[in-house]
């Protein structure tokens, strides 16, 4: 008796996996004969894009998508969201997949049947709207991993939760949105979420390759602006003056002292830019005030504390010595934490991604000093979060557009693999824990 029961207990994992290879067969089928409309979805999405928290055209489409597949859905949530609940037909845990929605203030310049033509005001300026860092083809890709596992509910042994989520970008001065309202709102309860997946599209890495990062994997961000109040003059007496333009001149300067003196770079990068400068009017006359907004990016908390405080130290004490006062808001409208990849679950969910990729073609990459708000579900839950190859094959990386620019394209082959990849990591991840 007792050899049987080990034997059994031996057993058991090989059927559970020889099952699971059989459902990841399945699915495969499932998003190759789904993959067209994958296309088509995020053609449509790409020439009809939409702002943070304004993501109510996109909302309807997915919403409309979620339901007729038999999904539980809520919409609604942090503004313009959509929450999806596909409840498997067996017990286990509660996976959460999730795709950004929002588009950016960016004027398309592709060549593209499907180009956006969509035009808004954003910060009192007339500008495009784009999707330019590739956000439609997430929203396509998740529409597409739902209609795989809904055909496979039966199978499932758990629940998946998929989050479409506004204004990853950020949203306007004074407004809530993103993953951090998503949160709040309570989107990994009721069922509570035991993990969450995400990718990202990459123009610059070739279609057929997924890059990861244990551990820190994207900066932690602030915003920032800083006020320069001096005394206003004719351009042709500035001893007149207390100029805040020259004192915004050696605040740039001087702020490029923190990563180069400050920041022991053997460790952790770290980035502080200057975004915008805004002050006078006219040639001849020194302005009162001068506003800049930039951007902080950090990987550690320590490393952005310190940078906080040196920020304030050296724009203030920068005013102080030419007679200005400076004031320093930071963050001023957005931060997101570092998007931080559980390491034990990396480790355990590689094989899947090697698997479904082709184990040549997944690469670890170097930290990214971009930001992502799949951060804020990161701090709640284990994540895992990586990047999906959207680079024509026979395309130069140094040349390839990069993310929020006019010129900024996705091959639209890359989609293929981006579903199966979230479909594989869902089915490994609910067959680990039978």
């Amino acid at each position: 008796m007792k050899r049987l029961t080990l034997f059994a207990s031996m057993a058991l994992p090989f059927a559970v996996y020889a099952q699971n290879q059989t459902l990841k067969s399945e699915a495969g089928k499932r998003a190759d004969a789904v993959n067209q409309k994958v296309v088509e979805w995020r053609r449509d999405l790409h020439e009809h894009p939409e702002l943070g928290n304004l993501e109510t055209r996109t909302a309807s489409v997915i919403a409309k998508h979620l339901q007729s597949l038999g999904i539980q859905v809520k919409t609604g949530v942090a503004k313009t969201g959509v929450v999806g609940i596909l409840i498997g037909g067996k017990p286990g845990p509660v996976v959460a997949l999730r795709a950004d929605m929002d588009g950016l203030p960016v004027t398309e310049r592709v060549k593209l049947p499907f180009a956006s033509k969509v035009k808004t005001s954003y910060n009192n300026q007339e500008v495009g709207v784009m999707h330019a860092c590739g956000h439609d083809t997430h929203v396509a890709m998740l529409m597409g991993v739902a209609e795989v596992l809904a055909g496979m509910k039966k199978d499932l042994a758990g629940t998946v939760k998929f989050i479409f989520q506004p204004a990853e970008e950020g949203v306007p001065v004074g407004e809530e949105g993103g993953a951090q309202l998503m949160v709040k709102e309570g989107v990994l309860e009721n069922p509570k979420v035991d993990v969450i997946f995400g990718l990202h599209i990459n123009s610059q890495t070739p279609v057929g390759q997924i890059t990861y990062r244990p551990g820190g994997t994207m900066a932690a961000v602030n915003d920032m602006k800083i006020t320069i109040n001096g005394k206003q003059a004719h351009g042709a007496y500035p001893w007149s003056s207390v100029d805040p333009i020259v004192v915004a001149a050696q605040i740039v300067n001087n702020l490029q002292t923190i990563v180069s003196r400050n920041l022991n770079v053997t460790e952790n990068p770290g980035v502080v830019t200057i975004g915008a400068i805004n002050g006078g009017v006219r040639s001849n006359i020194i302005p009162e005030k001068v506003e800049m907004l930039g951007t902080v990016r950090n990987f550690t908390k320590e490393d952005e504390a310190m940078f906080i405080e040196r920020i304030k130290t050296i724009a203030t004490k920068t005013g102080e010595a030419a007679g200005a006062t400076v004031e320093v808001k930071i963050p001023y409208s957005n931060h997101y934490p570092v998007t931080f990849n559980d390491v034990a679950l990396t480790e355990k969910m590689l094989p899947s991604l090697q698997n479904t990729a082709g184990a040549a073609n997944v690469k670890l990459k170097p930290p990214v000093t971009g930001a992502e708000d799949f951060s804020f579900y990161q701090e709640k839950v284990p994540g895992l979060f990586f990047f999906l190859g959207g680079m024509p094959k026979d395309q130069d990386p140094l040349k390839a557009p990069s993310h929020h620019t006019p010129d900024f394209f996705i091959d639209e082959s890359s989609f293929n693999l981006g579903v199966k990849a979230m479909c594989n990591l869902t089915l490994d991840y609910m067959g680990m824990k039978r």
